[in-house]
């Protein structure tokens, strides 16, 4: 594989054959051939995020294939749904740290988020 496009789902098994650390690098290169912009500290953040949501695609992770259908078919590009279930990754990530939650518990509450998330509830999310 040797490129990255959010609009267009990667083939799994190509996808999953990458070393996490190239997966990075793939999504960094586009975010930078697209030249969009974000402050330089949150580019490997922000393709971590993508890494996270498009690795759980590539497993056929059901809750995250449900939501990035149901979100696109409410209007949003892939690369927009794939942000939508990335700031739920980052929320649940923060609650890890911060709730000291089990693995079991921080997944449960996870999914739960991903099988509420619609467009309207993302955007809110981004305005607040």
């Amino acid at each position: 594989m040797e490129r990255y496009d959010p609009e267009f789902a990667p083939v799994a098994e190509d996808w999953l054959d990458l070393d996490e650390e190239e997966r990075i690098l793939l999504v960094e290169a586009y975010h930078r051939d697209a030249r969009i912009s974000m402050p330089k500290g949150a580019r490997k953040l922000h393709a971590s995020m993508h890494v996270v949501v498009e690795n759980q695609l590539a497993d056929d992770d059901k809750p995250v294939v449900r939501a990035l259908g149901r979100l696109m078919k409410e209007g949003l590009t892939r690369h927009d749904a794939v942000h939508a279930i990335g700031s739920l990754v980052a929320e649940q990530i923060y609650d890890l740290l911060k709730q000291n939650d089990t693995p079991e518990t921080s997944r449960t509450r996870y999914y739960a988020a991903v099988e509420r998330l619609t467009v309207a509830t993302w955007r809110k999310s981004t305005d607040d």
